[in-house]
């Protein structure tokens, strides 16, 4: 199959729902050889049904370990990760548990480290210009009120990837962190279903981009994918705000 990403090997974390559901169906479409990461096994579009897929909690380093070498072995090799995994919390500080902290940080922060340390031997082998992409969040370039354990993980994830941009950039490995706006995944909607009244709260929700209106997963999907394709090769260290606008409006 031709396509932008033809003959690339990349494993999608978080590939079963929203953000990451949507960028397993784009690089399909664009030709890519595609394996997924989840802790559910709540398997994505796959025609074909041979989609690689390991079930894993970011988490835990050794499960990580074992889910990028079989499925790089399964792939043929790895040319790039996507990680899409990460979890919210809205709460006052005051109402923020040690075990709240711990958590948010061990998946959106601690768990990125992980997912990208286990996949830099494969990387490092690569001969197609290996690529990673972080999810973090326009919450990390402009906090939220109530949000700051979210917006520290985020801030934190994309200084990770700025470091690893420069560690990585003699080996010729791109290293990158898309921060999304609001997009209208299950997780977003079950955040606004939560607070009762939900047109007053997703208008509030829309006046805070320029555009006045939430994303799609599928135009988060299309910057990773330009990320994670041949047409950004001179790109590294980026923090790509795709939020409508919302960092500077």
């Amino acid at each position: 199959m031709s396509g932008s990403l033809s003959g690339r090997r990349i494993v999608v974390a978080g590939g079963a729902q929203g953000i990451g559901r949507a960028t397993v169906a784009r690089f399909l479409n664009e030709g890519a050889s595609v394996a997924v990461i989840d802790r559910d096994d709540a398997r994505p579009d796959d025609p074909g049904g041979t989609l690689p897929y390991a079930v894993a909690d970011i988490t835990d380093s050794a499960a990580i370990d074992h889910a990028l070498n079989r499925l790089a072995d399964d792939l043929g090799g790895l040319d790039g990760l996507v990680n899409c995994v990460g979890l919210d919390l809205l709460a006052p500080l005051e109402n923020i548990t040690d075990e709240d902290w711990d958590r948010l940080i061990a998946v959106n922060l601690t768990g990125a480290m992980k997912l990208c340390r286990a996949a830099l031997p494969h990387l490092r082998r690569s001969e197609n210009g290996a690529t990673i992409v972080n999810l973090s969040s326009a919450a990390g370039l402009v906090p939220l009120k109530g949000r700051s354990a979210y917006a520290a993980s985020k801030a934190g994830l994309q200084m990770f990837s700025k470091s690893l941009a420069m560690e990585l950039a003699p080996d010729g490995i791109r290293v990158n962190t898309i921060c999304p706006g609001a997009v209208d995944t299950a997780l977003f909607r079950s955040s606004i279903d939560a607070h009762g009244d939900t047109e007053a709260q997703l208008e509030s929700a829309r006046n805070r981009y320029a555009l006045n209106r939430i994303a799609s997963p599928e135009e988060i999907a299309s910057a990773i994918l330009w990320l994670s394709s041949a047409e950004s090769s001179y790109v590294t260290g980026v923090a790509l705000a795709v939020d409508g606008g919302r960092s500077f409006h």
